[in-house]
């Protein structure tokens, strides 16, 4: 058990030496904000894993302080690679703690400032370099695409608890067909319809790759509601993965291709809740850019999720019945991240015959968190269990999930398999009058 300096024993917030470099330290004014009335406890799921205050968000908060004045080494980096930025802790906080802003600076601080042992590099630098290229996701398609689940059969033969075997196990059964199937770039608004102006689409990169009948659906959606959609093939991916991961300047680069991409647009829709965290987060990233920091904050101010979107518009497309019991699953990016909870839920109770039922614990992560999953496979292996036990629980048909790599934890932790469906993939089978989703 960590033991960390609190109430009057916390050093004080000077400039100076410390383990922080002078490129966006963690805020001393965000930082004195917190409390430490310990409301986020209950809700972090880090804590709830580790049992340790170094884990808890006001925890990790003492060590941001405590790093303005002394040096970080491997130990504070490993308490802050157990926090799965799931942003429980600022739905729940009462003072209004910016945790995300914190830790937003606080993770590429360690990335620059800590070393990582050869092995962590190597992994980080693989999950990158695949997840981030819908390409060489694509490439691996049709391993994943041999019945029996092949990824998942050769991860069994890897030791448990290994960041390979959990990478293996995540493996989704996809079509050979996804390899080739592509949206069209520009998607027109059904006929019969009142049109509602343009709006720009992003596909993303796990999102296209593996989930290219998600991104199918939205566009169907949208169009059936009066959108003229456009969906650019490139930029490959936003950065979010990277951003969340602390590799900034990786984040920063994909950023600016994406800002360039779509700034001619009214409005930017989205439907991977982590894309649409990272992407409204655009202009406190390029805060202080003088080149990049207008048209970041006016970028970020245009995104939308999908929910979002057509949560703002009364429908016009006819939704028919879908009898089906339906468990909603609140990814954290989108839940706490963006504050999207109602729109969700709004859209599949519109839907006849379908009924929404509410998992306990939903304000606590299912584990995948980005690459959690894959960097800390034990402590998300039992956050996934947990969530999908309460899933389960709901005795529901279908499980609504808005972000691939909850509906790839979910979809690995079930005892009994339930299938794991974005919610647009509901609505667009509402609306064709499908009685079955796939």
């Amino acid at each position: 058990m960590t033991v960390l300096p609190s109430g009057g024993d916390q050093p004080s917030l000077h400039e100076g030496a410390g383990g922080w470099d002078d490129h966006r330290p963690p805020d001393p004014e965000l930082i004195k904000d917190c409390v430490h009335c310990g409301f986020c406890l209950t809700t972090c799921p880090s804590y709830t894993v580790f049992q340790d205050e170094a884990d808890s968000p006001r925890g990790r908060i003492v060590l941001m302080r405590v790093g303005h004045e002394d040096a970080v080494g491997p130990t504070t980096q490993n308490h802050f690679d157990r926090c799965l930025g799931c942003m429980a802790c600022v739905t729940a906080c009462p003072s209004g703690v910016q945790y995300d802003r914190l830790i937003e600076q606080v993770r590429p601080q360690l990335e620059r400032n800590v070393p990582r042992t050869p092995a962590d590099r190597a992994f980080r630098a693989l999950v990158f370099g695949i997840f981030t290229h819908p390409g060489r996701v694509r490439a691996l398609i049709p391993a994943l695409a041999v019945p029996g689940k092949l990824g998942a059969r050769l991860g069994r033969l890897l030791p448990a608890g290994s960041r390979l075997r959990a990478l293996m196990s995540l493996a989704p059964p996809v079509r050979l067909s996804a390899t080739v199937h592509q949206l069209p770039r520009v998607t027109p608004a059904a006929p019969g319809v009142e049109p509602r102006g343009t709006i720009a689409f992003l596909q993303g990169c796990i999102q296209r790759a593996l989930f290219g009948d998600v991104n199918a659906a939205t566009v169907r959606v949208l169009a059936a509601e009066g959108f003229e959609v456009h969906a650019p093939r490139t930029p490959r991916c936003c950065g979010a993965l990277q951003l969340h991961g602390g590799v900034e300047e990786s984040a920063l680069v994909e950023a600016r291709k994406v800002i360039a991409a779509y700034e001619g647009y009214d409005t930017i829709a989205v439907n991977v809740a982590g894309c649409g965290s990272a992407m409204k987060d655009y202009g406190h990233l390029f805060s202080d850019d003088p080149e990049w920091a207008t048209r970041a904050a006016a970028f970020s101010a245009k995104v939308r999720d999908v929910h979002e979107v057509l949560g703002a518009v009364e429908p016009q497309a006819r939704r028919h019945p879908l009898p089906m019991r339906v468990a909603y699953h609140d990814a954290c990016h989108l839940a706490h991240a963006q504050g999207v909870r109602t729109q969700p839920r709004d859209l599949l109770r519109a839907i006849p015959e379908l009924t929404l039922v509410e998992p306990a614990e939903w304000e606590i992560c299912c584990g995948s968190a980005g690459i959690y999953n894959l960097t800390q496979p034990a402590a998300a292996a039992e956050l996934g269990e947990r969530k999908a036990a309460n899933l389960a629980a709901t005795n529901a048909d279908v499980i609504a999930a808005a972000n691939p790599g909850c509906a790839l934890q979910i979809a690995a932790h079930l005892e009994n398999p339930i299938p794991v469906y974005h919610p647009m993939i509901l609505l667009d089978a509402s609306l064709r009058r499908l009685r079955r989703t796939v």
